[in-house]
């Protein structure tokens, strides 16, 4: 074991050393979009109502019904019609707003879908006068979420693992395993992959709108929603995939018929041909639909990231699905010879060297900094990843050491024949009409279940090819988890993005519903009952409308009336005012003013004159803040 340590070392310190240089001289892209600009701009106040509402991405976006809803302090919808490109590149998004819009906060709830299929969405707040209250209702479903995004990411996984087993378990038979061909597990290993992929393609194109819209189940089966996503990227892709899959279907019924019969060495080495290129062509197809719409797609190099994602994907296939169609042919029993064993081995190396090369490529694009791997989702996921892939190769090497200790005898396996007792039956049935035809059946079942019976002995009484078994289902098990948090990676948003959200996010202004103003100004007019104090109240206490409330009270904290107040408000650094509040009387001791409009933010000075008397008056002043 310090051995296969020293060795699973060794091959991962060079793309370590790498992986570091990368991040010590990435440059800043992104994956996922983020919002990185929005006219009015989140938190800000705005003297006067916008035309319309602006938002900027980092990268291009797809809108759809609804993209962009502005919502007013009561909940009501601010905005007309659907949103529209901006122009640059699909990069911003506008929307109108009706004219005559009123004070207060407006909460802008936004959803996209980013340049490489992912949904994003979020909400912010800016106000129109001066900040208020406001109670918005949105909804709970969120783009990519709940039910929908469950059996969504579902789907994905088993795209992923129907392509590893398709186009694995092929490759294994057509390099590693030529008469594997004819054997049923390696059929059914096959024709599984394939209907796996073609059943996740189909349930992803009904999922797309729902998923990226934030609907329910339901509206999978909407065929309109169906037609639009027909229109994107992501829907071409997964179109593509399924004409490509009606292709693969024609490989299959190849590889399992015409080849797999074949007795004559010529004929059969040139329709091998025919496979390897045709098997190529749907391979590399498949591969690409899902670099042409995912991370790979989108940021910088994208040229090259594309091509490198599709090779990752046939080096997981590979490696995968030649593992996996390895177990089964160990734990069935059927021969294998050992240069079969040996052949694979050397590849699935080779499929390792080339995950680990372009892995540090794709970490390199979608991260960008050290620090990105321990404060983003998918960092942390990478971090994961890279934990199980350092496992699987340790397990490969136990492997390799279990196929070196490998003799002809221990692959050899089983090898059913029953012709000498068959041939036995029928020569007894040539005299015994139906009795000795059923008895030959008898004995060919028998004779079938007693070899199952040695074979399964055999293989359970070799110890290496135990062992050999063992650690090949050891390295399939921690592949498809490697297989999960590698779906997980492709719909978490990469790290670039998601510091550039943050930073964007930090470098907002806040918006803040000011506290009501509750000012207290004692007074003494020097008459009777002179003494008392004028409390000003002023909700919400910003700028623009406020509603006004002065109560005046004797020194015991009673309400009690005099015969005249006022009230004004003057900012003194910018010589604004007075500005005189005409008052109505409510209540013994109380008055109060509707819609008082403070221009600007500012330290105001408050002034309240009171007259107790036709002689008796005074006139008390408070300096306070109002607005930000």
């Amino acid at each position: 074991m310090r051995v296969m340590t020293k060795s699973a070392l060794r091959l991962l310190a060079v793309p370590l050393a790498v992986l570091g240089l990368l991040f010590g001289t990435a440059a800043p892209a992104s994956a996922h979009a983020a919002l990185v600009g929005s006219d009015p701009a989140q938190g800000s106040v705005v003297k006067t109502a916008p035309a319309q509402v602006r938002l900027t991405f980092s990268e291009g976006v797809l809108l759809s019904r609804d993209a962009i809803r502005v919502l007013g302090p009561d909940g009501e919808r601010a905005e007309t019609g659907d949103a529209n490109d901006g122009g640059r590149g699909n990069t911003t998004a506008a929307v109108a707003l009706r004219p005559g819009l009123g004070n207060g906060t407006y909460t802008v709830a936004w959803k996209a879908v980013s340049a490489d299929s992912h949904p994003v969405a979020g909400a912010f707040t800016f106000s129109i006068g001066a900040p208020s209250k406001t109670s918005v209702a949105l909804p709970t479903q969120e783009v990519g979420g709940g039910a929908v995004g469950a059996l969504y990411d579902i789907a994905r996984y088993a795209a992923y693992l129907g392509f590893a087993l398709l186009v694995g378990a092929a490759f294994f038979i057509g390099v590693c395993w030529p008469d594997g061909a004819r054997t049923r597990p390696m059929r059914r290993l096959v024709a599984t992959g394939w209907a796996t992929m073609v059943a996740a393609t189909i349930l992803l194109l009904m999922l797309r709108a729902p998923y990226a819209n934030g609907g329910t189940l339901g509206d999978a089966f909407d065929l309109g929603g169906v037609r639009d996503v027909l229109d994107t990227r992501p829907g071409a892709a997964l179109l593509s995939r399924l004409l490509l899959l009606a292709a693969g279907a024609v490989f299959i019924a190849v590889l399992f018929g015409s080849w797999a019969k074949r007795e004559d060495p010529v004929e059969r080495q040139d329709l091998a041909w025919g496979l390897a290129i045709g098997g190529t062509v749907v391979s590399v197809g498949l591969a690409a639909t899902w670099a042409m719409a995912e991370h790979a797609s989108v940021g910088i190099q994208a040229s090259v990231a594309m091509p490198v994602d599709i090779v990752h994907l046939l080096a997981v296939a590979v490696w995968l699905g030649g593992l996996t169609a390895l177990l089964a042919a160990l734990w069935s029993g059927q021969r294998v010879e050992r240069a079969t064993v040996q052949r694979f081995s050397k590849i699935a190396f080779g499929a390792v060297v080339t995950l680990v090369v372009t892995g540090v490529y794709q970490s390199w694009r979608q991260l960008g900094s050290w620090d990105a791997l321990v404060s983003t989702g998918y960092g942390q996921l990478l971090l994961v990843k890279v934990g199980l892939v350092i496992v699987l190769v340790e397990l490969a090497w136990l492997s390799r050491r279990w196929t070196a200790r490998l003799g002809e005898a221990a692959v050899r396996g089983r090898a059913v024949a029953v012709a000498q007792p068959v041939a036995a039956g029928r020569k007894g049935a040539g005299g015994g009409g139906g009795d000795a035809s059923e008895r030959a059946g008898q004995l060919a079942r028998q004779e079938a279940a007693l070899a199952k019976e040695r074979a399964r002995k055999e293989r359970d009484g070799d110890a290496e090819r135990t062992g050999l078994r063992k650690s090949v289902l050891a390295e399939v098990a921690v592949a498809v988890v490697v297989l999960a948090v590698t779906t997980l990676l492709t719909g978490t948003q990469p790290g670039r993005a998601a510091e550039e959200g943050a930073a964007q996010q930090a470098s907002a202004p806040v918006a803040e519903v000011p506290e009501p103003l509750d000012v207290r100004i004692p007074f003494d007019t020097g008459g009777t009952d002179g003494k008392g104090e004028a409390e000003v109240t002023m909700d919400p206490g910003g700028i623009a409308e406020n509603e006004l409330h002065l109560l005046v009270t004797s020194p015991d904290g009673r309400a009690f009336d005099v015969p005249e107040v006022q009230i004004s408000f003057t900012l003194k650094s910018k010589k604004i005012g007075p500005i005189p509040v005409t008052l109505g009387k409510v209540d013994t001791g109380h008055w109060s003013a509707a819609n008082v409009q403070i221009p600007v933010p500012g330290e105001w000075t408050i002034a309240v004159t009171v007259r107790t008397s036709d002689i008796d008056q005074v006139t008390r002043t408070k300096v306070v803040k109002i607005g930000s």
